[in-house]
This record gives C-alpha cells, sequence and structure tokens, in this order.
C-alpha cells in the first residue's frame, strides 16, 4: 500500500496533500476559463461582459447535477474514476474554451456555439472531479484532522490558482492567439498528470475512515436529499452557503476587466492582478487556519468571529475598491485587491471547517451527496453573484456613461452584500470553527 493510501488509522497527510494537488488542478484550469477568456472576450474582443458572464453562469448551472455525481461515488465506493475521469473531461473542455474565444469575432456562430459545449463540460469536470474529491476527504479522514485537512486542501487550491495566474500571465506576454493556445495546451497536460500520479492507488484497500463508515447501503439519491433537507443543520448551512457565495463572487468577472478599463492593463499584467488577489485569499486562508487553531476553546463564537471578521474586512476592501474605480492609475491597486483577497480567505476558510463538520454526520447518507447538495448552492450563488456583477456592470456603464462610476456602483453593491453576509453569519454559523476531536454535532456547529 502506498504511503497515501486510505488505512485504518485514516488518511495520511501525504494523501491529504495529495487530495490537495487535484483541488490546485482545478483551480488552475478554472481560473483560465473564468479570468484570462473572460478579459480576452470583454476587453481584447470588445464583447459584452454579460457573455462571458454567461457562459461561466452556466458552467455554473450545470453543477447542480453535483449531488448526483456525488451520489454516484457514494454508490461505488470508489471515488478516483471520478476524480481522474473529471479532470480530464475539465483539460479537454480548456481547450476547446480557448479555441471558442479566439474564433468569436472571425467566426462568432461557430465561436459561441463550441463556447456553450465547452462550458458545459468544464461545469461537468468540475462537478465530478471536485466533489469526489471533497467526498473522500471528509470520508477518509480521521475526525481530529478534517478541518485542519479541509484547511490545507483548500489552501494548495488557491495556491495552485495563484502559481497558474501568474505563470499564465508571465507566459502570455507578448499576448497572441497562437501563444494563447500553446500555454492553454501546457497548462492542461501539465495538471492531467498531477492528477493522475496523485490518485494513483490512493484510496487503497478501505476506502472509508473506519469510525465514520455506514455498513449499510447507500440510500437512494430522493430519499438521501429528504434526510440532508430535513436536518436543520445541513437546511441553514446551505442558505447560508448560497447567500454568502454570492457576495463573494460579484467581482470574479469584473476584477480583470476593472483592471484593463480603468486602469489601462494588458492581460499579462490583469491576470497577474488576479494571483495577487488569490495570494491575499491564500494567506486569509492560512491565518484563519491558524488562528483558529490556536484560540480553539479558548474564545466563545470563534467561528462567528472569523466568518465576520472575513465578510466586514471584504466590505471595506470593496468600498475602496469603490474609490479606486474614481481614482484611476496611481491607486495602490495591487494592495487593495490583496487585502479584499485576504479577507476573503478568512471568511472562506471558516466556512470550509464548518463544512467538513456536517459532511459525516448523516444517519444513512454518505459524504459525497452531501459535499454535492452544499457543491451545488456554491454553484448556483457563483454562476449567479458572477452574472450580476457583469450584467450590473454593463448597465451601469450605459447608463452612466463612465467607466470608473460603474465599477463603483458594482463594488458598493457587493460590499453590502457582504455586511448582510456578516449578519446571516452571526444568525447561522456556530460557536467553533477549531478542529474538533469528534465530527461536529448540528447543535456544535449552528446556533
Amino acid at each position: 500500500m502506498s504511503p497515501g493510501a486510505v488505512s485504518k488509522g485514516g488518511l495520511g497527510w501525504f494523501g491529504i496533500v495529495r487530495i490537495g494537488l487535484v483541488q490546485a488542478s482545478i483551480g488552475a484550469l478554472v481560473m483560465l476559463a473564468t479570468t484570462v477568456l473572460n478579459r480576452l472576450m470583454v476587453v481584447e474582443y470588445a464583447l459584452a461582459a454579460a457573455i462571458p458572464a454567461g457562459l461561466v453562469a452556466w458552467h455554473y448551472a450545470v453543477q447542480l447535477a453535483r449531488p448526483l455525481w456525488g451520489h454516484g461515488s457514494d454508490k461505488g465506493r470508489r471515488r478516483a474514476p471520478w476524480i481522474l475521469g473529471g479532470m480530464a473531461v475539465l483539460a479537454l473542455a480548456s481547450l476547446l474554451a480557448t479555441q471558442a474565444t479566439l474564433m468569436m469575432t472571425s467566426e462568432p456562430l461557430i465561436g459561441f456555439s463550441l463556447a456553450i459545449i465547452a462550458y458545459t463540460l468544464i461545469g461537468a469536470g468540475v462537478g465530478a472531479s471536485g466533489t469526489s474529491a471533497l467526498a473522500l476527504l471528509a470520508s477518509a479522514v480521521a475526525p481530529a484532522r478534517r478541518s485542519a485537512a479541509a484547511a490545507v486542501t483548500w489552501i494548495m487550491m488557491v495556491a495552485g490558482i495563484v502559481v497558474s495566474a501568474i505563470s499564465v500571465g508571465a507566459l502570455l506576454q507578448p499576448y497572441s492567439p497562437q501563444r494563447l493556445l500553446i500555454v492553454a495546451g501546457g497548462l492542461a497536460l501539465t495538471v492531467t498528470l498531477i492528477t493522475a500520479l496523485a490518485t494513483f492507488r490512493l484510496e487503497g484497500r478501505h476506502e472509508v475512515f473506519e469510525e465514520t463508515a455506514k455498513d449499510e447501503p447507500a440510500p437512494d439519491f430522493m430519499a438521501a436529499l429528504r434526510e440532508i433537507m430535513n436536518e436543520q443543520a445541513a437546511r441553514r448551512f446551505t442558505i447560508f452557503i448560497f447567500v454568502s457565495m454570492i457576495a463573494f463572487s460579484m467581482q470574479d468577472l469584473i476584477l480583470e476587466p476593472f483592471a484593463g478599463l480603468v486602469f489601462g492593463m494588458e492581460p499579462g499584467e490583469s491576470t497577474q492582478l488576479g494571483g495577487q488577489h488569490q495570494g491575499g485569499i491564500l494567506l486569509g486562508m492560512i491565518v484563519a487556519g491558524i488562528g483558529g487553531s490556536a484560540f480553539a476553546g479558548r474564545l466563545p463564537g470563534e467561528l462567528r468571529l472569523w466568518v465576520v471578521a472575513g465578510c466586514i474586512g471584504s466590505a471595506f476592501a470593496l468600498a475602496t475598491l469603490g474609490a479606486a474605480a474614481m481614482h484611476g492609475p496611481g491607486w495602490p491597486i495591487g494592495i487593495n485587491v490583496f487585502v479584499l483577497g485576504f479577507s476573503n480567505g478568512v471568511f472562506a476558510v471558516s466556512a470550509i471547517g464548518a463544512m467538513m463538520g456536517l459532511a459525516g454526520s448523516g444517519r444513512t447518507t454518505r459524504e459525497g451527496v452531501r459535499m454535492g447538495v452544499w457543491g451545488a448552492s456554491q454553484a448556483i450563488a457563483f454562476g449567479l453573484g458572477g452574472l450580476l456583477g457583469a450584467l450590473g456592470v454593463d448597465i451601469a456603464r450605459q447608463i452612466m456613461a463612465h467607466d470608473g462610476s460603474a465599477f463603483r456602483f458594482i463594488f458598493a453593491i457587493e460590499a453590502i452584500l457582504f455586511v448582510i453576509a456578516a449578519g446571516l453569519a452571526l444568525r447561522t454559523t456556530g460557536p467553533s470553527a477549531a478542529p474538533r476531536v469528534e465530527p461536529a454535532r448540528d447543535s456544535e456547529v449552528f446556533a
């Protein structure tokens, strides 16, 4: 058995890092589709921001099937084939999306048709691989390690996005369509190989951690959904994820166009700015993870403190980003975006801790379908948030006839949404974000 294989003692740290490599690979390819191609459509090809936003929203809509994919891996009790198969689909789809983007002005009908197919496959690949990876993490890691393991893998995912954003940004200079195709192909091949190596013999003979394994067969899909929706804690958490992730995702599709239109940045420069944002998220996750562990049991309501701090910090950073929209070149935009990312990271890792605590708490449902439900809620919110942000910018630019004012208006809405999310966190999230020796019960995670 390989060192990272699941055994009676649960998935070891080497195995956890291997799942983190899968998450990093997913993040790298999604970065290409949602940031680089998004910016090219809006700035270089002068398309309405609603077009890439609609495509990204569609890839999130496809992920509504996440519970079904999770249920499939539950029934088969094997996660690795779903992870690797999903990554292969995602890699192919990223290449199709790149080609479609380059064809949108010369052959618009073919380009848009190919883009719809590509983003459909992107959603399917992300859903199948991502849900199965998180389900394996929840089911194969000992209870005492779950929160820490979740933080490690998500930090690795953000690190993958940062590294790929900076690398792709550098490799795209000077920009040309031919260079874009070469870079996209190299990225797709690299992450597919990483995923294949990371999942090789990962599960071993014991796929599920023995203390959380359910001996009875997994329930049918509708019965599993009914069980989850009848649990007050799971239902509240689903709503919290939905609302907070709308606030979290609204700037995703407009940050790089904002850098190009207001600050005059080139594609490589705006991609690197996106890397600074992701770098802030990475540091925020690390700080929140270490802080949550250091103060475990010492302060009341640690999870509330971390989530609320992340939301309020994000609101403040967005408010100053609105000021940057009016100031233009000369504003310390890199620092501003980094602070936004840092606050986003503090919020995200706190929410992840609660999610992992609830993932294995079902009476008969297993981790795949439960992670699928929360993944679907997040996907809906991400798609809706990104679409609202992009459509809002398009409409505001038409009405206000000034790019800076339009972006300031949207950033202000995002800031307000984060304040609302902070209020929801005070009612939804429970007393501790720290790792627990036993899986968190409903009353321990929710007020």
